[in-house]
């Protein structure tokens, strides 16, 4: 039997970093439209909501068909309010309105406009073949940027953030880290959040993202980055 598979599109109104950034203008589209467009293209998902407190945002979903089944709480739309109480209030208020109970959450931010439906599809295919919570988008961490590259300020003088032996101290040599890029995809299992309040739990399978898929929209230098990566793949067709 094909499980049910919720996508939440979390659209919050306020942005510091670039005012309206999920109806900002990319390439022709606004922002959150690259992340309707994967929803609607994937051949897992089942269902797709938006999760806004923002009336234009709103309102642009359902002059497109997509579900806006509420308005998010004021006090869940914040700058400093991570994303498991959104996504809690989000199945919960489905729950409560229609006894509905999906298998798998995927999150999918509009602030990562170069995830596509592949992307989408392949993590959740590899998440429900599996035993795993959940399954997280990851970009491996430059080298320049790896924790035995970083040093801290104390007292004055750098020091090594984590101890590393100087012998091993080359590009090759590092050991690899992982960082999600955003992340594009975050995706788990309905008993995951419900029974450990997580969205990640202990056992999260990595989906990697090369960097050019990985931009995450923060700010207009990424906007521009971002819209330069979309005109290379559309000409290269």
């Amino acid at each position: 039997m094909k499980p049910e598979i919720l996508a939440i599109i979390p659209a919050r109104g306020g942005s510091k970093g670039i005012p309206g950034k999920n109806l900002k203008k990319l390439a022709g589209k606004p922002l959150i439209q690259y992340t309707i467009d994967a929803a609607k293209k994937s051949r897992f998902i089942t269902r797709v909501i938006v999760s806004s407190d923002d009336s234009r945002i709103l309102g642009y979903c359902k002059r497109r068909q997509i579900e806006v089944p509420f308005v998010r709480p004021e006090k869940l739309a914040g700058d400093a309010i991570p994303m498991l109480p959104v996504i809690q209030h989000a199945v919960k208020e489905l729950f409560q309105s229609t006894g509905y109970v999906p298998d798998y959450i995927i999150i999918l931010q509009p602030t990562s406009p170069l995830r596509t439906f592949v992307h989408i599809d392949e993590a959740l295919s590899r998440l429900v073949d599996s035993e795993a919570d959940s399954i997280v988008s990851v970009v491996e961490v430059p080298h320049n940027f790896n924790p035995v590259s970083i040093m801290r300020l104390k007292g004055g003088y750098l020091k090594p953030y984590v101890s590393y032996d100087e012998k091993r101290n080359t590009r090759q040599l590092k050991p690899k880290f992982y960082a999600r890029n955003g992340a594009a995809i975050y995706a788990f299992t309905h008993a995951c959040l419900l029974k450990k309040k997580s969205i990640y739990g202990t056992m999260i399978l990595p989906y990697f993202m090369r960097p050019n898929e990985s931009i995450d929209i923060d700010s207009e230098f990424d906007l521009r980055l971002a819209s330069l990566l979309l005109k290379n793949r559309r000409d290269k067709g």
